[in-house]
């Protein structure tokens, strides 16, 4: 018993230790797999944060030829998964098989990455653009100064970031002066600007023929997109001498005053001056009008008027079936002064496209007394020094290489023209002011409106003491230069002599029949606005008042009888209104002819 006892007593401790043996070897074992564990979990998150800035720095790189169909498995997530699982920091969860074989293999793993980077970054094009930038300084009143951008030019395009674009006016040593193309209302200090390296063009071609642009060539009539045939640069240098030929073609007005009086030939500048409201652009409209079956094109330019004035002009166009064959470029007032500038230039490429084709093209600046003042008050804004009426000492220069670039072209060159008429408003008739002395002195030739002759409805109100054409005879037809060769003279004396009669003076005979044959004159040379006259009917009343064939009808009645001789014509001798289109020149036939047939008109007429 004492043996068995202390036998079972050792075998107890030998129990419990055996007991206890695969406790403690199960803990180790625990231990010794718990360690590896951690360990392999650090090394793995190592290895995806590293692998995974990598992979997010060559997104360009394709590994799935590395790591097999593990890659194809995860694109199965979908592009927003992965994009979110960068965005949040775990994109290195990669497939488990991958980290095996970094694990496992990784110098081959990691020799396979790097062939693999190797060769697609041959053919991989690194790319690399370099841009000039500045930094606006201040902006206000649609002039920006930027500092920077050692590389710009002068007129070349800026960008801003808002999207509007500067033309570059000044170069300063440290900055320079731009003028915005639109709103500045977006633009602050301290906004970046890049340069284009681009200059201002415009569209140009057939296809705006009817339409309503803005000087950017944006369509203003609500008629979709225009669509250009091609661009082209705002600025061009005069045809020079040998490029034109003289003018000798008339430009017929429809105006019995201008065509007879003033002629108009085709690539003559004539300027159209006087006050407000005396029927300047009337007359350049009445022009326009008159053009629809002359084959001559319009290009109508309205410079800083209002908006209402200028869709009355395009109602008007419209109206008489002329906005077919004219192109309207609008720059209102509220716009930016840039644009009120630009907008002359703008109208004058628009025509010289045509005018390379060899096309006659007539243009209506309207008017240039805005173009001066918007200049000034970009001169100003840019620290130009002002000269007479704050102008700057280029205002000349401004207008004059803008009306050199009207001209007709040799024939070798297409034989084409331009004709500009622009437009200059005075003040209480002073036109001795400094902006209409440059246009007259540019232009070849004025027609001066009077606001007297306008209050007296004598419309148009045409001074013809003023007005002058330096083209003169030249742009006439000879059966027009026959007919109205002592008209001029006829009313100039009728304008001195008229004055002394208006106080009472005794007048001989003679006398008092220049006051007649000028009244009737006077009243034959009113016409309504916008309503041209043909040329064989200018003719034919002309001649009427020049033979003295009005002279014992009363005054009321003179634009009856004109109305009514031409119809007269139309229906009894419209073989002599034939022989007038087709015929140069007034030979005896011709003349004996219209005799005959005021003659029998007259004595009808009561």
């Amino acid at each position: 018993m004492e043996d068995s006892e202390p036998r079972k007593m050792r075998s107890s401790p030998d129990k419990l230790e055996n007991q206890q043996a695969p406790s403690d070897a199960a803990t180790s074992q625990s231990a010794e797999m718990t360690v590896p564990d951690r360990s392999a979990r650090q090394g793995d998150e190592s290895l995806n944060r590293l692998l995974a800035s990598v992979l997010s720095e060559s997104e360009k790189i394709d590994a799935s030829p590395i790591f097999g169909d593990a890659f194809e498995a995860e694109e199965a997530l979908g592009e927003p998964a992965r994009e979110t699982a960068w965005a949040t920091g775990a994109a290195g969860q990669l497939p488990r098989s991958v980290l095996d074989r970094l694990i496992q293999r990784p110098d081959e793993a990691l020799r396979d990455v790097l062939d693999a980077t190797l060769d697609q970054g041959r053919v991989i094009g690194a790319r690399l653009s370099i841009s000039d930038v500045g930094t606006v300084r201040q902006v206000g009143d649609g002039v920006a100064s930027v500092s920077g951008l050692p590389q710009a030019t002068t007129d070349e395009l800026l960008q801003f970031p808002s999207g509007v674009m500067g033309l570059v006016m000044n170069l300063d040593t440290d900055w320079i002066d731009c003028i915005l193309l639109g709103s500045d209302k977006e633009i602050q200090g301290g906004d970046v600007v890049r340069s284009t390296g681009e200059r201002f063009t415009v569209p140009v071609g057939d296809r705006l023929l009817g339409r309503v642009v803005s000087p950017l060539g944006r369509p203003l009539d609500g008629r979709g997109r225009v669509s250009a045939d091609e661009r082209r640069f705002i600025e061009r240098v005069a045809p020079s001498v040998v490029e034109r030929q003289p003018v000798n073609q008339p430009l017929h007005t429809g105006i019995k005053a201008i065509d007879a009086i003033f002629p108009i030939g085709r690539g003559q500048r004539e300027l159209i001056i006087g006050d407000r409201q005396t029927g300047k652009t009337s007359i350049a409209l009445a022009a326009m009008i008159n053009q629809r079956d002359q084959d001559v094109l319009c290009v109508y330019v309205s410079i800083g008027q209002r908006r209402t004035s200028a869709l009355e002009v395009i109602h008007t166009l419209e109206g008489a079936g002329a906005l077919e064959h004219t192109v309207v470029v609008v720059a209102a007032p509220d716009e930016p002064p840039a644009l009120v500038y630009l907008a002359p230039y703008v109208g004058c490429t628009i025509a010289e496209a045509f005018l390379d084709h060899g096309r006659d093209v007539l243009i209506i600046y309207d008017d240039l007394t805005k173009h001066a003042d918007a200049y000034r008050e970009l001169s100003l804004l840019l620290r130009r020094p002002p000269g007479r009426e704050a102008y700057p000492g280029d205002i000349f220069y401004l207008h004059a290489r803008l009306l050199e670039r009207a001209a007709r072209l040799a024939d070798a060159l297409g034989g084409g023209s331009i004709t500009a008429l622009p437009i200059v408003e005075t003040r209480r008739g002073n036109i001795t002011a400094y902006i209409p002395t440059n246009l007259i002195s540019i232009t070849d030739g004025q027609i001066y409106l009077t606001p007297e002759l306008f209050n007296q409805n004598i419309k148009p109100a045409i001074d013809v003491g003023l007005s002058v054409s330096r083209v003169g005879a030249a742009a006439q037809t000879p059966i027009m230069r026959k007919i109205s060769a002592q008209l001029k003279l006829v009313l100039a004396q009728y304008e001195e002599v008229a004055h002394f009669a208006r106080f009472g003076a005794e007048i001989d005979r003679a006398t008092r029949q220049q006051i007649t044959r000028g009244q009737r004159l006077r009243e034959v040379l009113k016409q309504p606005a916008y309503v041209p006259v043909p040329v064989a009917r200018q003719i034919l009343i002309l001649y009427a008042a020049g033979q003295g064939y009005l002279d014992d009808l009363p005054l009321q009645q003179v634009s009856r009888c004109e109305r009514e001789l031409w119809r007269h014509a139309q229906r009894e001798y419209p073989n002599v209104i034939r022989r007038i289109e087709s015929e140069g020149d007034l030979d005896a036939d011709l003349a004996e002819a219209m005799a005959r047939l005021t003659r029998e008109f007259m004595a009808r007429f009561s």
